[in-house]
């Protein structure tokens, strides 16, 4: 018996230290200080195989990629609704009308028309519904990789933004579906919020939340109409006689130092609320009527309408622009503007829009106003955790490569660039350094040289990177620390996430984690969101896009 009894405790013993650095074990680790994180990464690192690169590939031939090499395929975004008339028109259409219930409302009604049987002449026609966001329609058609036949975004700006780039576009109507986009504040601090700076503006909100009054929060003006429209009124707040002025730009500099982080979605953005992380933001009326968790927020319109104009192109054909019109007569019908109603559409209809007085060309200045300060002037400071199991061999891998490659044609030169990749062990391809053309053509280089093959130590590259992390905040200290890890799968060898989370934590390092063709358990959620960063779920197809829009939030 005394020999089973100390076989048995010899076990549990080779278990426990075993597990340390085998994922298995599993105890929540404690918050940590910064220094305690500091010391307890110190020793977690001991455990870590890792190797450097020490001659990394520079990639000769590493060019900046033109912006239509950079976008995915069009079909990436979905067809929601499909006709098939003879003359079938493509509607690319705003997200809060081409998406599931209730976001839904121009499917529903391309649906009941195609059964009509409309014609032109003897021809039939239908339409075609392609969910996508304003912004990417511009990007796309600016590129040169898009043309649809008919263009609904939110608001007008969009519009003019194609007009100011020399595409040959013509308003049909000003409104199919009314709507508004404006500011929630916490229903628990407006009343506070209101008998101290009055009536809820944007410039009263920007005002409380340079005061530490409220937590104001945003979305990104490249992809989201709500995030332009508020952008511009934020840049009007804060020189009303030109929005696009030196004054307005060294004030939304200022802002964004202490501000949250621009959300790269409305998900994020409403995940932040419920957490208690701001307490003031920006959403769209029809999106607030439809989410009942915002119901404690008080909404205020503001900015330019969201009427959903509709436009037509240059390249649509008469016959084309015919059936166009009666789609629009048929949306302004009063069954189809009774669906509209139900779907949170056509409220606030007495709001008269805020016009910042932008002309399209404004509305793009605009946008690199937004993108030249929205850190704060502070660099980014970040490395790439790529993982090359063997789970990732083949196309996987091909298509994470490609989209990394492309993606990072979107990173300033003014951020500081690093790369490591995993398997069963760590590899550090490229030290963090300024991203200049000499890294850049490095990262092109390494990152075209990954191969797939081992196990799936993601923690332990974790750790790598933090330490990366650390020793470049001593160099440059204002540098704004983050991580992007890309994964296929769950970790199964090394450190476990609850061995590492006190860390992350610790160090306060945002950890942004890119699900690639994989719905995990939850753990990349529970990564991301120590430090409120986001999860992004993305399949082969779509990659390229959700890192390009993150980047553009980010980097």
């Amino acid at each position: 018996m005394k020999k089973k009894a100390c076989a048995w405790i010899l076990v549990f013993c080779c278990l426990f230290l075993f597990s340390g650095c085998n994922g298995i074990y599993d105890e929540g680790a404690p918050a940590l200080s910064e220094n305690e994180a500091k010391a307890e990464l110190s020793t977690l690192l001991k455990k870590v195989e890792k190797r450097e690169v020490t001659n990394p590939i520079l990639d000769i031939y590493s060019d900046d990629l033109s912006e239509q090499a950079a976008l995915a395929d069009i079909d990436t975004f979905p067809i929601t609704e499909a006709g098939t008339g003879e003359i079938d028109i493509e509607i690319a259409a705003a997200t809060e009308m081409s998406a599931d219930a209730p976001d839904d409302w121009l499917n529903v009604v391309a649906k009941r028309f195609n059964r009509e049987g409309y014609h032109v002449g003897s021809k039939s026609v239908s339409v075609s519904i392609r969910k996508i966001t304003s912004g990417e329609v511009v990007t796309y058609i600016k590129a040169g990789k898009y043309q649809p036949n008919v263009y609904v975004p939110s608001n007008y700006a969009w519009g003019e933004m194609l007009e100011a780039s020399g595409i040959g576009i013509e308003k049909m109507e000003d409104r199919i579906a009314g709507n508004t986009a404006g500011l929630l504040i916490k229903k628990d601090v407006y009343e506070g919020f209101t008998s101290k700076y009055g009536q809820a503006t944007v410039d009263s909100v920007l005002k409380a939340a340079n005061a530490g009054d409220l937590n104001f929060a945003y979305t990104n003006p490249y992809t989201s109409s709500t995030g332009l429209n508020i952008l511009c009124a934020m840049l009007k707040a804060f020189d009303p006689s030109d929005p696009l002025s030196d004054k307005a730009a060294d004030a939304l500099l200022e802002y964004q130092k202490n501000s949250p982080p621009v959300a790269y979605t409305t998900a994020v953005l409403r995940n932040s609320a419920k957490k208690g992380l701001v307490n003031a933001m920006v959403m769209e009326e029809q999106a607030y009527v439809n989410t009942p968790e915002l119901r404690s927020y008080e909404y205020i319109p503001a900015g330019i309408r969201h009427d959903h104009p509709v436009y037509v192109f240059d390249w649509d054909t008469e016959e084309e622009k015919a059936a166009a019109q009666l789609f629009v007569t048929y949306c302004l019908s009063d069954d189809s503007q009774e669906a509209a109603t139900e779907k949170g559409f056509n409220r606030h209809d007495d709001y008269v829009s805020q016009d910042p007085g932008m002309t399209g060309n404004d509305y793009i200045s605009a946008q690199k106003i937004w993108k030249q300060n929205k850190n704060g002037g502070r660099p980014v400071a970040a490395v790439f955790v790529a993982d090359v199991s063997g789970s990732m061999d083949g196309e996987p891998l091909n298509s994470l490569k490609n989209s990394l490659i492309s993606a990072s044609s979107y990173i300033g030169s003014e951020h500081y660039i690093g790369l490591v990749s995993y398997s069963s062990d760590v590899t550090v391809h490229l030290p963090i350094a300024e991203f200049d053309d000499k890294q850049r053509a490095f990262f092109s280089g390494e990152v075209k040289a990954l191969t797939a093959n081992g196990g799936t130590a993601t923690y332990d590259a974790v750790l790598v990177a933090l330490d990366m992390l650390e020793k470049i905040r001593e160099e440059v200290p204002n540098a704004k620390p983050m991580l992007f890890v890309l994964t296929d799968g769950e970790q199964n060898q090394g450190y476990g996430l609850n061995r590492i989370r006190g860390i992350v934590g610790g160090l306060s390092v945002p950890v942004y984690t890119i699900a690639y063709n994989y719905n995990d358990n939850g753990e990349l959620e529970t990564l991301s969101g120590i430090n409120e960063a986001a999860t992004i779920r993305a399949g082969s197809d779509d990659i390229v896009n959700q890192l390009r829009n993150l980047f553009n939030v980010q980097l």
